[in-house]
């Protein structure tokens, strides 16, 4: 099948073929051609299926059907936007609006608005005014707008529910009541999720009529390009090694490395730092112009790795990243899925490493149930850990030994369990220039990574 057999606009097919993509995927060949019959869905893929573009030209292609020709825009004036898409962090937010611009750069005058916290609100209250094709935004900001009236979605056509279970899991629930109370009744609604049970299912059963249920792939089926390896570290000495060493590795074109906190990501990237690498880290601790920044350094390959927490599992969509390093584990075990799905993506592959300590178990144990996967440990020559493995019970995923506590994989900061000898060097921005004692790193979209040897904090008293 091809995307003309899809019944899209002949812009967006042009768009498709100048990106190199001829085919659709599986959810793309099911949710499109339903999404442009007027159906309201339920889509559940996972992470690099392609289900971004499964709503996307669906929204772009009623946005040409309302301008008759696709070029001329609309007789008179109609405020606010006709497409809505709520998502639940800015990262995603910038990923569907790159999107929006990669498909729709033949759709003459498209106006595409972002609406995101973190940023002033001049240029958002200036994009607000007059007619919108499409609005990406986080509800936090979006009810801002509304409550001041700037923001006018009596007009929305088609609302868009992307990962609604994670906008769940961050207590968006009343948010998005209250944005989709404003809407018109008549509007068509598409929602994807990792899974449509419990609360998100009573969300798209409140707000959806007579939905249909798209799903092409779960969290339990294997990632075919994804190979994922476990190896157990005995303490954060050993953890830091193992992680040395595969950062090293000839085959390492571009990696994530996850931690736990936002402490932990800024204390990793100086540390790697020290040691010659082209790193930054991406927490939601960080400026939204510096976080656009870095993500940029990103795809421009002027960073070898990025340190992130979770904040950055969904969203980022580099298919140049061949390694994802779990150095602190998730405190879910579905963003575990979100994690490694940074990599193997556009028909690449890629790898998954976790590196665990002993307190990790009951977290390894939960990823290996919510998945029905074990995950293969393995070793490296000179660094074999001390330590026996933990022996696996005979549940899936299991692991003999007491019964895990409740957040054993999250492994809070500790300033003083650092190695020594990683401090006393100016700290420097990503482009090399110095950079002030205190706050957060300064990051600019310079030609270099930063290379220079940051201080550490002081030790814990």
């Amino acid at each position: 099948m091809s995307f003309d057999s899809l019944g899209l606009h002949e812009a967006l097919t042009r768009a498709l073929a100048d990106a190199g993509y001829t085919t659709p995927t599986p959810v793309q060949t099911q949710a499109v051609p339903a999404a442009l019959a007027g159906l309201d869905l339920m889509v559940s893929a996972n992470t690099g299926s392609g289900k971004t573009a499964s709503f996307v030209l669906p929204a772009l292609t009623k946005v040409l059907a309302a301008r008759g020709d696709g070029k001329r825009r609309d007789k008179g004036v109609t405020y606010g936007p006709r497409v809505l898409v709520l998502v639940p962090t800015r990262e995603l937010a910038l990923q569907v609006t790159q999107a929006v611009s990669n498909y729709g750069r033949h759709v003459q005058g498209l106006r595409v608005a972002s609406i995101v916290g973190g940023v002033p609100y001049g240029a958002q209250l200036k994009a607000l005014r007059g007619p919108i094709d499409m609005l990406i935004a986080t509800p936090g900001r979006l009810m801002d707008h509304m409550a001041s009236g700037k923001a006018i979605l009596a007009n929305v056509e088609l609302l868009v529910l992307d990962e609604a279970d994670r906008m769940l899991d961050m207590g968006f629930i009343d948010d998005i009541h209250h944005i989709a109370a404003a809407l018109p009744a008549s509007r068509q609604t598409l929602m994807t999720s990792a899974t449509f049970g419990g609360p998100v299912g009573r969300m798209a059963a409140e707000l959806m009529r007579e939905p249909q249920r798209i799903e092409v792939a779960s969290h339990t089926e294997a990632h075919a390009d994804i190979e994922q390896r476990l190896h157990w570290a005995d303490d954060l000495s050993h953890k830091n090694a193992l992680l040395d060493h595969i950062l090293t590795e000839r085959s390492v074109e571009q990696a994530v490395v996850f931690t736990s906190t936002q402490r932990d990501a800024d204390w990793l990237a100086d540390r790697l730092a020290e040691l010659g690498h082209a790193v930054a880290s991406l927490h939601g601790g960080m400026p939204q112009g510096r976080r656009n920044r870095v993500l940029e350094g990103l795809r421009r390959r002027h960073l070898r790795v990025l340190v992130a927490t979770d904040v950055a599992a969904r969203g980022i969509d580099v298919p140049s990243i061949s390694h994802v390093i779990n150095y602190g584990l998730p405190m879910k075990a579905e963003d575990y899925v979100h994690r490694i799905g940074r990599t193997g993506r556009a028909g690449r592959s890629g790898l998954a490493v976790t590196l665990a300590e002993r307190r990790d178990v009951g977290m390894i144990q939960r990823i290996q149930r919510f998945t029905t996967q074990r995950i293969p440990a393995a070793t490296i020559a000179g660094l074999e850990p001390q330590r026996a493995e933990p022996k696996p019970d005979a549940r899936p995923g299991g692991f003999g030994g007491r019964p895990a506590r409740p957040g054993a994989g999250h492994r809070p900061f500790k300033p003083h369990g650092r190695p020594a000898g990683e401090g006393g060097a100016e700290r420097r921005s990503f482009d090399g220039a110095p950079a002030g004692p205190r706050g957060p790193r300064p990051f600019t979209d310079g030609p270099k990574a930063r290379t220079g040897k940051p201080p550490m904090r002081p030790r814990a008293r």
